[in-house]
């Protein structure tokens, strides 16, 4: 079979969302989705469970029902499908109430930029639908993120909102409250509106788990004591990598001039086709068999997403918790060992023909790549950079070349193509990936719905930060001291210490380091006893 035929034979086109999937590129063998078909069975059977309310993260005793939030008459129950709709509208009134000017900054007047807080997903799917589907010249705030815990990144975000501040609008996203990265990058900002002379309750909106979901929420409790503008409730059955769709992407949507409705049409529309089409036909299920068939059902080979966009360039981080966070897991489901995942990476095109696909051509054969065509270029006149041709022909041609280049050095790829980037479009990407990993999920045998390791990180972390309160107490009193005596003195690690130390040294005026033959010599001295 030529590549010709090939293509038309695997190709799959949803011509009511003008959306396709190409994966003729990919060197499946002719028997393969016969061979699969125990395990795709499996799949679409786990995923009907899923969808209607079985318990699918056991680890946590709780539903997973992000695909109810873009069509709630699936949600099991009338009180599910109301709290869904009602979350939607109170989403996108409260956005009306600020663009109307009905709700006003302490100082008056209406609020010109949003401030958004959070880690995670509580950031990636915020920041992927703003930088895709936002446009800053006319976006009714202009909208800014604290997403880490750096202080110099807290700083410049401060330094860009500069004198706005008072008519800045800050949204809270954390589930319990009790995220550290959240939890001080609230601080920070509160500590900024009051250096201000402003009041931080009233330009805050807090997106949390509330008490009436069934969710102990730190922050809820505090917006409640300080009185903040509004609480937009959480739900235990949305993890953070599958909630762009819930409140923690509809409030910043909404208040983004987004249009929400489109986004979540978008995405029920490819759950629709998802749902039910046959595996040949099912852009969700093909992928997966993809991902299972370039790396052997192990993760063996990387997954590299192309997005020929600009707007998309956030897509590959998006992807990269979507996807890692949900199938990189040390255990199957029978709790054997089998330290799955598949490691995605990206940028955009053709940025990356100058950059690491020298590599994807030439190099180490460890990946298959996913292009993203966008099928409209621009949406107004375009400018001929040479006779007849425009930047975005030259788009097409560096997609259409690289894609070639690849598949004649024998380098897998699958193309997804879409007609523009809009929100309806934007609602389809993200929906048919978050299936996709579903059904992957199900093929190896292993839940995608939780985090252990993540967990394990934020313990590490809280330990480390109990060590340094008392390395630094140990070294007030010892005055002068190396990391094998104050570890000593305290019990810990001294590989642990001496990083605390160092770290007290870098970013404490009285802590001095003088440096020894090795790190064990260097000795960490408190100033005011020298």
């Amino acid at each position: 079979m030529n590549l010709w035929q090939r293509y038309q034979k695997h190709l799959v086109r949803y011509t009511d969302l003008g959306i396709s999937l190409d994966v003729s590129r990919m060197t499946f063998p002719d028997d393969f989705f016969t061979k699969m078909k125990p395990l795709t069975d499996k799949a679409f059977a786990e995923m009907k469970k899923l969808e209607a309310g079985a318990i699918a993260n056991p680890d946590e005793k709780r539903m997973v029902g992000h695909y109810w939030l873009r069509n709630f008459g699936l949600a099991p129950s009338p009180e599910l499908r109301t709290g869904i709709e009602s979350d939607i509208a109170q989403s996108k009134a409260f956005a009306d109430e600020i663009h109307a000017g009905n709700i006003v900054a302490e100082r008056g007047g209406r609020f010109t930029r949003l401030l958004i807080v959070g880690i995670g997903g509580s950031a990636l799917g915020p920041q992927f639908i703003t930088d895709a589907l936002v446009n800053s010249w006319d976006a009714p705030l202009k909208t800014h993120f604290f997403d880490n815990t750096d202080p110099d990144g807290l700083q410049r975000v401060l330094a860009d909102i500069g004198a706005d501040l008072n008519r800045t609008l800050t949204v809270v996203i954390s589930k319990s409250g009790g995220t550290p990265e959240t939890r001080n990058g609230m601080l920070e900002a509160k500590a900024a509106y009051e250096r201000a002379g402003l009041d931080f309750s009233k330009h805050a909106v807090a997106v949390t788990g509330t008490a009436a979901n069934g969710i102990t929420s730190k922050l809820e409790a505090y917006a409640n004591e300080h009185k903040w503008l509004k609480i937009f409730p959480m739900t235990d059955w949305v993890g953070g990598r599958t909630s762009v769709m819930h409140t923690v992407g509809l409030v910043p949507m909404a208040l983004q001039g987004v249009d929400v409705d489109s986004l979540l049409a978008g995405a029920s529309a490819m759950d629709e086709k998802t749902r039910s089409l046959p595996v040949e036909q099912n852009a969700a299920m093909l992928l997966a068999l993809m991902w299972h068939h370039a790396g052997g059902g192990k993760g063996a080979k990387d997954m590299v997403i192309l997005p020929y966009k600009d707007r998309l360039v956030l897509l590959s981080k998006y992807l990269q918790q979507l996807v890692m966070e949900s199938l990189g897991k040390e255990l199957d489901l029978d709790g054997n060992k089998v330290n799955q995942g598949i490691a995605v990476y990206g940028n955009k095109g053709s940025t990356d023909q100058h950059a690491y696909v020298q590599q994807l051509r030439d190099g180490v054969n460890n990946f298959f790549a996913t292009f993203i065509e966008v099928r409209k270029s621009a949406s107004g006149p375009q400018l001929e950079v040479e006779p007849a041709t425009t930047c975005g022909d030259f788009l097409q041609g560096f997609l259409r070349g690289t894609r070639k280049a690849l598949y004649e050095n024998g380098r897998e790829s699958v193309t997804i193509s879409v007609p523009g980037v809009n929100a309806y479009v934007v609602g389809a990407i993200v929906a048919l990936f978050e299936r996709a990993v579903g059904y992957y999920a199900t093929l190896v045998n292993i839940n995608a719905y939780h985090q252990p390791g993540v967990e394990a990180g934020k313990k590490a972390a809280g330990d480390f930060l109990k060590i340094l309160t008392n390395v630094r107490a140990q070294l007030v009193k010892a005055g002068s001291a190396t990391a094998d005596e104050v570890a000593s003195a305290i019990g810990a690690d001294a590989e642990e210490v001496y990083h605390c130390l160092v770290h007290l040294a870098a970013n404490e005026a009285h802590v001095a380091q003088s440096l020894g033959k090795t790190p064990g010599d260097d000795r960490f001295t408190l100033e005011t006893h020298a």
